[in-house]
């Protein structure tokens, strides 16, 4: 089943990865950021050693899952979170499985 440009495998997989959530959390506090200033700003308030190489490859699978886009400015690349159509198709996808994702109960706790 594939949503808008994607297969639902890979937008998990995207979101799977904790560095990766944390650039979406970084680009949702402060849009349009460079990668020098993502990985200033990833060191400076996670206190996590990345390289840009790392967060520069992160950003690839991010942008190649359509949920941020890139933009040049001058020499430099701004990253921005797009595409909530993206979120929607797996919210979708969630909301249709949900009382199989419910231990059966009716209130609505997971297993």
């Amino acid at each position: 089943m594939e949503g808008p440009g994607q297969s639902l495998d890979t937008l998990f997989g995207a979101l799977a990865d904790p560095t990766r959530r944390l650039i979406l959390d970084e680009l949702r506090k402060r849009d349009g950021q460079s990668l020098f200033e993502l990985c200033g700003r990833i060191v400076s308030f996670y206190d996590i050693s990345l390289s840009r190489q790392a967060i520069s490859k992160h950003l690839a699978v991010l942008e190649d899952t359509g949920l941020i886009a890139c933009t040049r400015q001058g020499r430099t690349k701004q990253h921005s979170l797009i595409r909530p159509e993206a979120l929607q198709y797996a919210e979708r996808w969630i909301a249709a499985h949900r009382s199989e994702l419910t231990n059966g109960s009716g209130k609505g706790e997971t297993i």
